[in-house]
């Protein structure tokens, strides 16, 4: 390993290359004083964004203010790993939580929004490094292999089987070359994208459309009423139609946490070496993931560096988004790097650029709730679970229904409808929390190296699938 003096930090090497794509370009304003409108969006990441843009699209009388305690892209919008696709290569787990009919449902809306964003990143002068080459999930250890045909069966029985198809050894590594790869298979929609030139990009769009948009503008109360008022240090805000659009931070709302926790993820950027990636053969641009629970997931970009993932940090407690180890903690941007070496070996000796970590809001089923307050006109979008780029163009549009009270194909969707279901309370929540997360950790480790694990970690990455819980389920 040589992460020495490479620590985690922000922001995302993905920002500062957006900021610098951008030159010389003010900030938005922060708010000062009072502005009455008739939505204000609280969040300036890809769900802020979407849905001020879907508002004045289809109402575009409607005065709207979106502000963000930053800059816009640089929360999670601005730290993931850039890779765009909808819920085919979920559609196992999201059929077993909700049943076919639905998962059906869930997967086609992200067709329709795999194809909106498509549209929206390749207009002219956008240039956002969208490559459009499917996606690819692969083995990567024998107790991996049993998964690919859980896929292929649940694609056949659902009548869908033409969302994947099976890839031989062989296939695997015509694509990208790795020793530990062998069988995969491959999802036709899945491209990937610049995740901060995509919502920089989204910003520019939306100021372009006369969204009111404040910068450097964090939300410190919400006064709830017929009228609502967000304030903040330096104004007010008072809107009718509020939209929290805060991320992991919705934790921190007593009617939300029941349904919500906290995990993080870490990723790296490597140096350029473009010609290890031609080493491996690595000529087309999917990305792709291996088949852990907690996945390594990983891509090329365009300067010839490779970005690997691992979404295997810490959780947080309860409500406290701000814990330094859900952005800061080494050992999970260890185990980034340990999987690059493992899977990708041509970059074995290729030194790192650029570690960061970021929360991710998990909810009970992985899959994001739109939803009303009770009693109230303020509208939130939670749980996207590690799978953002592509359904928070969902979350807008349903978001934009919500507001306007629109019965229609979004707001219909499970996303809006189905009742979430409340996790374990604290601190039973966190404590079980960690202990299975240490016993899946270890499992996958072991099974890597042909190791049966011990007693104790197999009883603990056993323990959500024998309570009925459906995180943490391998």
């Amino acid at each position: 390993m040589n992460l020495q003096g490479k620590a985690p930090n922000d922001p995302s090497w993905w920002f500062e290359e957006a900021l610098r794509s951008e030159g010389v370009q003010p900030a938005a304003p922060a708010l000062t004083g009072v502005l009455t409108v008739d939505v204000v969006i609280v969040g300036g990441g890809y769900t802020g964004l979407w849905t001020a843009l879907a508002l004045k699209e289809r109402a575009p009388h409607l005065v709207v203010a979106l502000i963000e305690s930053s800059q816009c892209g640089s929360g999670a919008s601005g730290k993931n790993g850039g890779k765009v696709s909808g819920y085919w290569p979920s559609l196992t787990g999201i059929a077993a939580n909700i049943g076919p009919d639905a998962a059906l449902a869930v997967a086609r809306a992200g067709t329709r929004a795999q194809d909106a964003i498509r549209l929206f990143a390749t207009e002219p002068g956008r240039d956002v490094w969208w490559r459009e080459n499917g996606h690819m999930r692969v083995s990567a250890a024998p107790a991996q292999d049993a998964q690919i045909a859980t896929y292929l069966d649940t694609a056949r029985q659902l009548g869908v089987a033409d969302t994947v198809r099976s890839l031989t050894a062989e296939e695997v590594q015509e694509i990208c070359r790795s020793p530990v790869f062998r069988d995969g298979i491959y999802f036709p929609e899945g491209a990937t994208v610049q995740p901060a030139r995509l919502a920089r990009q989204l910003r520019a769009a939306a100021i372009a459309a006369d969204v009111k948009v404040f910068e450097g503008t964090p939300m410190i109360r919400l006064d709830e009423g017929t009228l609502n008022r967000v304030v903040t240090p330096t104004g007010e805000i008072i809107a009718k139609e509020v939209v929290l659009a805060t991320n992991i931070e919705l934790a921190k709302r007593r009617e939300i946490v029941p349904f919500l926790t906290v995990f993080s993820s870490y990723a790296l950027v490597t140096q350029p070496a473009p010609e290890k990636i031609s080493l491996m053969g690595w000529k087309r641009e999917e990305g792709i993931t291996d088949l852990r629970m907690f996945v390594h997931y990983f891509r090329k970009i365009i300067d010839g560096r490779v970005l690997m993932g691992s979404g295997s940090g810490p959780i947080g407690f309860g409500g406290h988004t701000s814990d330094p180890r859900l952005t800061t903690d080494m050992a999970s941007a260890v185990r980034a790097e340990r999987g690059l070496r493992r899977l990708l070996p041509a970059f074995g000796d290729v030194q790192i650029d650029r570690t960061w970590g970021g929360g991710i809001d998990i909810s009970f089923d992985r899959l994001p709730f739109f939803r009303t307050l009770s009693g109230t006109r303020i509208h939130y979008a939670c749980g996207y679970s590690g799978h953002g780029v592509n359904p928070t163009y969902i979350g807008g549009q349903c978001l934009a229904s919500l507001v306007l009270r629109s019965k229609d194909e979004w707001s219909s969707l499970p996303f809006c409808t189905r009742e979430p279901r409340a996790l374990p309370p604290e601190p039973f929540r966190y404590v079980g929390g960690r202990f299975v997360r240490w016993g899946i950790l270890r499992c996958e480790e072991d099974e890597e190296v042909g190791k049966r694990s011990r007693l104790l970690p197999r009883v603990a990455a056993a323990i959500p699938k024998t309570f009925g819980l459906r995180i943490g389920t391998r």
